[in-house]
């Protein structure tokens, strides 16, 4: 069943996190970073920042402390076993550091589909702020496929 367009512009409950020191050490350890101004406080105020520095990407883990980051699926009526990961872009604003209290808005952007809406793609844009100023900017497209019999039109 195609998703309704009228979704378009609907906002998510906004998610409140606080950005913890261990954890951008854990993450900075992970992903092989080597600056210490992502794992040593001292190193990242010598470097100009107030505290270690949030780095890329980081503003995606936080998004998904939800106990069930894909329930917006479920609630859409969509099956979790008919969804690929399609695109992810990210602008950053500003620098979110350790000890910041972050808020994700999500509202979904544009519902579009192809090949005869064999595939449907949802587009979220989730924006990130510190107390109203924003940090972030995360695009996302989930990729639905439908199985419409159409799957070789365009």
């Amino acid at each position: 069943m195609p998703l309704d367009r009228s979704l378009i512009g609907t906002k998510s409950p906004g998610l409140v996190v606080d950005v913890e020191r261990g954890r951008l050490r854990f993450f900075a350890k992970a992903t092989g970073q080597t600056d210490p101004v992502y794992s040593d406080r001292q190193a990242a105020k010598a470097a100009g920042h107030r505290d270690l520095p949030v780095p890329p990407t980081f503003l995606f883990c936080l998004s998904m402390e939800v106990p069930n980051p894909f329930e917006y699926l479920e609630e859409l009526g969509i099956d979790p076993v008919t969804v690929l990961h399609g695109e992810q872009a990210f602008e950053y604003l500003a620098q979110a550091y350790a000890g910041d209290t972050l808020t994700y808005t999500t509202t979904i952007s544009d519902i579009y589909d192809k090949k005869g809406g064999a595939l449907e793609f949802l587009v979220r844009t989730t924006d990130i702020t510190r107390d109203g100023e924003p940090i972030g900017r995360m695009t996302s497209s989930a990729v639905i496929r439908n199985n419409t019999g159409k799957e070789g039109a365009e």
